[in-house]
């Protein structure tokens, strides 16, 4: 049996389970006016800091490879671990399900995650072929002599051009060459049931501890996998039905990250991919159905604008349960404050506006884009690319998951501060 072949038919008892089974959960989402709440209660109840209300937020990280794997056997080798010198998607998971614990002891309420991961570090350029440096991957450089977490010149949301590889057109994403095959659905937008098993312990704990997923379906630079529009709506339907038939109430969606920046199909672009947040609405169990939103580009992102202040259009806003900001861009707290307001306005309504993806750090000083946007109502989620040395960042592979470099740890101390965690 080759490795695919195993892929597709390994843990079919946990990937689908009988319609109706009654599954005991612990954490229930819920959102009221521009709010969000667990299982009833607003989130950090009755927490103010610095005169500024934070009950109602969702403290976030951006943690996309949890469930990473590639199946390209050519590319496989770029995310070795150094202790083992072998790549293990397992290992990955089984170690961000253990990091889980400390980061929720820190005041985290949530974390993202996708079923198509996110930009590995650029992976396959340099050195060893397991990643660029970070200020060419588009995440943050490693802490200044300060020790302030300092932003790349070009953000995730804001790629730089880049050559493009043989089977891969995610808009500039990487090196040439062979392309790497992250992807939780194959090219008919079917699930495949390894990289479900591993989600499905990542939300079992997160269900257990009380946190929050935002669980992404789509990333460009994997998005052209699936063969046609028919296999993109198949794949909304299948990963929507599978989190409700699992009975998850801890779940957020983000149909695909940035919509606006570089995907294949137009249904996952902005003029049509409220067609997909719809269709996520549309899909229930027992009267209940999943609370969906997409993202865009960062502050500066490119693209036909509603508002000059905001990439997101006004027909996202107002179809979207919540309202998902990313702060890739420069490090201008007025900046990511003016994107907030306009972001709100285009809404039509009180929604929860959530950051959650933003490489702009500076923890330890007095402004940062974190405090910015408490200072407007809105939920922030940090970005670390990290340079694939098993040391810093979140998004690298191998990922180490602890809070353990000096950016992680200034970020989740002032979350904890802020959270009176």
């Amino acid at each position: 049996m080759d490795r695919r072949t195993f892929l597709t038919t390994a843990a079919l008892p946990a990937l689908y389970p009988l319609r109706g089974f009654a599954q005991t959960r612990r954490t229930d989402v819920s959102i009221r006016g521009d709010a969000f709440y667990i299982n009833g209660r607003l989130t950090y109840a009755g927490r103010t800091f610095n005169g500024k209300r934070i009950e109602g937020l969702l403290m976030n990280i951006r943690v996309v490879q949890g469930i990473f794997d590639d199946l390209n056997p050519e590319t496989a080798s770029r995310w070795v671990y150094p202790d083992t010198k072998r790549w293990d998607p397992e290992r990955n998971t089984k170690e961000f399900v253990a990091a889980m614990p400390d980061w929720k002891s820190h005041g985290l309420l949530a974390f993202t995650i996708n079923l198509q991961g996110g930009s590995p570090g650029f992976a396959g350029g340099r050195g060893r072929g397991r990643g660029t440096p970070p200020a060419e991957a588009g995440g943050a450089v490693p802490p200044d002599a300060a020790g302030r977490g300092v932003p790349a010149a070009a953000p995730e949301g804001n790629p730089p051009a880049a050559p493009q590889g043989r089977g891969e057109r995610g808009g500039g994403r990487g090196p040439t060459g062979p392309q790497l095959e992250n992807s939780a659905i194959d090219p008919d937008g079917n699930l495949r049931p390894a990289y479900m098993a591993r989600l499905q312990k990542i939300l079992d704990k997160a269900d257990e501890l009380g946190m929050v997923a935002i669980v992404g379906f789509f990333y460009f630079g994997q998005d052209q996998r699936l063969k046609d529009e028919a296999a993109v709506r198949r794949a909304v339907l299948n990963a929507t039905n599978w989190i409700l038939d699992h009975r998850y109430r801890n779940v957020l969606v983000e149909v695909n990250n940035e919509c606006n920046i570089a995907y294949d199909h137009d249904i996952l672009k902005p003029p049509r991919v409220t067609e997909l947040i719809q269709l996520v609405q549309n899909q229930s169990r027992d009267g209940r159905r999943l609370l969906v939103s997409t993202s865009f580009g960062g502050t500066t992102s490119g693209g036909q604008r509603d508002h000059p202040d905001t990439p997101i259009t006004s027909a996202v806003a107002k179809q979207s349960d919540f309202v998902l900001i990313h702060g890739n861009g420069p490090n201008d707290a007025a900046l990511i404050k003016r994107c907030i307001t306009a972001t709100r306005g285009l809404s039509g309504r009180p929604v929860p506006i959530v950051i959650n993806e933003d490489p702009n750090f500076h923890f330890t000083e007095p402004e940062n884009h974190l405090l910015a946007s408490i200072d407007e109502y809105a939920s922030w989620g940090y970005y670390d690319q990290g340079q694939s040395n098993y040391q810093d960042g979140f998004q690298s592979p191998p990922v180490n998951w602890a809070i353990g470099s000096e950016n992680k740890k200034q970020f989740f101390e002032l979350v904890k501060k802020v959270t009176g965690a």
